[in-house]
C-alpha cells in the first residue's frame, strides 16, 4: 500500500469496467477513474455510443475501449467479463452505472413485465456481473465494486416507486457483496445521487416545479452535474478508501439531510 496520500489515489495498472458509460453519470466516472491511471471499458448496450465515448478519452490521454454488453442480458452482463480479460489481462474495478426505469407514475399502472425488466437491469445484471469478475479480482489481489444507486433508495420517490424499489434493493446487494467478498479484498460500496443533470432524469429536472421543489430543499441550492459523482467514485475505486466497504455514500446536495 503505498504510504503517500497522493499516491494511494494512484490508479495505474488497474482496469476498470464502467457499465451505462455512453453519457451523464458513467461517463464523467470513466473519465475520472481514466485520469487516474486507470485503463476503462465503457460498456452500453449500443457499441457505436461507447466507442465514441472511448475515442474521446482516448484522444484526452486515457487509455480506453468499448465493449458493447445489455445488463438486463445475464449472458451479456456475464460475457461482458470475459471479454475484458481477454483484452486487458483482468479486471480490478467494477462500476454498475446501467439502469433503467420505462415507467414514471404509480406502481398501480405498472405490470408485471415492467417490474422485471427494472429489476433484471438495475440488480440481477450488476450481480451476475460481479460473480462472473469476483475470482479474477481475488486472483489479482482484490478489488473494488461500484454500485450506482440513488437517494431513492433511501427514501422512495413520488412516481418512481419501482425504480426507487430496485434502487434499495442494489444498496442491499451491495452490503451483501462487502460481507460475503470482503474476505478476499474485494470491497464493495454504493453511491446515492440526487437529482443530477443528465437525459436519464431528464423528465424531472425539466419539470418546473420539480427543480423548484428540489432547489429549495436542498442546502446546497443547484442541480448536481454528472462529474460531481466523479470524485466519489475515484476514491472509492483507489487504495485511498481500502477501509471502505459496505458502504452508502449519498450526493444530493444535502437534500436527504
Amino acid at each position: 500500500m503505498a504510504e503517500n496520500l497522493k499516491q494511494r489515489f494512484d490508479l495505474t495498472g488497474k482496469v476498470a469496467v464502467v457499465t451505462g458509460a455512453s453519457k451523464g453519470i458513467g461517463e464523467a466516472i470513466a473519465r475520472g477513474l481514466g485520469e487516474f491511471g486507470a485503463t476503462v471499458v465503457v460498456s452500453s448496450r449500443r457499441i457505436e455510443a461507447v466507442q465514441s465515448v472511448a475515442d474521446q478519452l482516448t484522444s484526452a490521454g486515457v487509455q480506453a475501449s468499448a465493449e458493447a454488453a445489455h445488463m438486463g442480458d445475464m449472458e451479456q452482463a456475464r460475457t461482458l467479463v470475459d471479454k475484458v480479460v481477454a483484452r486487458h489481462g483482468g479486471v480490478d474495478i467494477i462500476v454498475n452505472n446501467a439502469a433503467t426505469n420505462p415507467v414514471f407514475g404509480p406502481m398501480m399502472n405498472a405490470d408485471e413485465s415492467v417490474f422485471q425488466k427494472i429489476m433484471a437491469v438495475n440488480v440481477q445484471g450488476p450481480l451476475e456481473l460481479c460473480k462472473r469478475a469476483v475470482p479474477i479480482m481475488r486472483s489479482r489481489g482484490g478489488g473494488s465494486i461500484i454500485n450506482i444507486a440513488s437517494v431513492g433508495g433511501l427514501n422512495p420517490e413520488r412516481m418512481l416507486g419501482l425504480y426507487s424499489v430496485s434502487k434499495s434493493a442494489l444498496i442491499s446487494l451491495t452490503k451483501v457483496m462487502a460481507k460475503e467478498w470482503g474476505g478476499m479484498g474485494i470491497r464493495a460500496n454504493a453511491i446515492c445521487p440526487g437529482l443530477i443533470k443528465t437525459k436519464f432524469s431528464q423528465a424531472l429536472w425539466q419539470n418546473d416545479q420539480v427543480l423548484k421543489q428540489a432547489l429549495a430543499m436542498a442546502p446546497i441550492s443547484r442541480i448536481g452535474m454528472p462529474q460531481d459523482l466523479a470524485g466519489l467514485a475515484v476514491f472509492l475505486a483507489s487504495e485511498a478508501s481500502t477501509y471502505c466497504t459496505g458502504g452508502v455514500f449519498v450526493a444530493d446536495g444535502g437534500l436527504t439531510v
